[in-house]
């Protein structure tokens, strides 16, 4: 595919993604008055504080750009240009269509609204993260840490939210906060199940055509691999086993074409927990 027309196709997704997330906040988030994570939940919470104490309504957009210069300018020091800017064109559009389009009545039951509103938010960034780009605020963080230092995050993340639910519960309610907490949850198992970067897999592989099945793996995921002599115990026989790790993301495509190279290759597919050490990963 031309480069011109992938990008551009990377941005009206980015566009849409910011369109559906604007659509979802206006439409369950503030029907059930939830609270997301984030930098999200913070503009939010926000807004409520200067509408029941003040009584003045704030724009979305403002706080939320405002919150997120700082870790944009961190990104595109450290993580890339093409990243940091479509990103940034996430942010300014989901804060303008969260302030100028409004939302639909679906439901206003607030456990519908908590399910079905996180579900729509995990899409809406699961969209950013499959072009390269995220919603802005913690999940900067998260990558910057993710990309650069190789630890993360979620702790950290999970901690602020913790810290930003008591608050709300505090203020408006208890009710709110823990409903709240269902639409995080949905949010993050969508993404958990839908984006697979960040996801490690091992494979174990013995096969009589292990040079050729090695060179394919560095070429198709340009990680490299191990390769043990060890004996099996029913012939007697010496054999070759290769030992790998690559994204999760990659895993499906590489099984595929490594019983293209050998259909009798014996592969042993395994959830790696935690990963230490070097580990390449496909620039964002």
């Amino acid at each position: 595919m031309n480069k011109l027309i992938k990008e551009s196709l990377n941005v009206f997704i980015v566009i849409i993604s910011a369109i559906l997330m604007a659509v979802n906040i206006n439409t369950f988030v503030y029907t059930a008055e939830l609270l997301p994570g984030g930098f999200t939940g913070i503009v939010l919470l926000i807004q409520n504080i200067f509408l029941k104490y003040l009584n003045i309504k704030i724009p979305y957009s403002l706080f939320l750009w405002i919150l997120n210069l700082w870790p944009a300018l961190i990104c595109l020091k450290n993580i890339g240009k093409r990243f940091t800017i479509l990103s940034i064109l996430m942010i300014v559009v989901s804060g303008l269509a969260t302030d100028f389009i409004p939302g639909f009545f679906v439901t206003d039951d607030i456990l519908l609204c908590a399910i079905f509103g996180g579900i729509i938010n995990g899409i809406s960034i699961c969209l950013c993260l499959f072009v390269g780009a995220t919603s802005g605020g913690t999940d900067f963080i998260s990558i910057y840490l993710s990309e650069k230092k190789g630890i993360s995050a979620w702790n950290y993340i999970f901690a602020g939210n913790c810290i930003l639910l008591a608050i709300f519960g505090f203020l408006f309610g208890w009710t709110k906060a823990l409903y709240s907490i269902i639409f995080q949850f949905a949010t993050t198992q969508v993404i958990n199940s839908l984006y697979k970067r960040y996801q490690k897999t091992t494979l174990f592989i013995i096969s009589p055509h292990w040079e050729e099945i090695t060179k394919m793996i560095k070429q198709s995921t340009n990680h490299n691999a191990t390769i043990f002599t060890g004996k099996g115990s029913y012939q007697g026989a010496e054999r070759k086993m290769i030992y790998t790790i690559v994204g999760k993301d990659q895993e499906a495509k590489l099984v595929h074409e490594i019983m293209k190279i050998d259909p009798k290759a014996f592969v042993n597919v395994l959830e790696t927990k935690a990963l230490l050490g070097n580990f390449n990963m496909q620039k964002l």
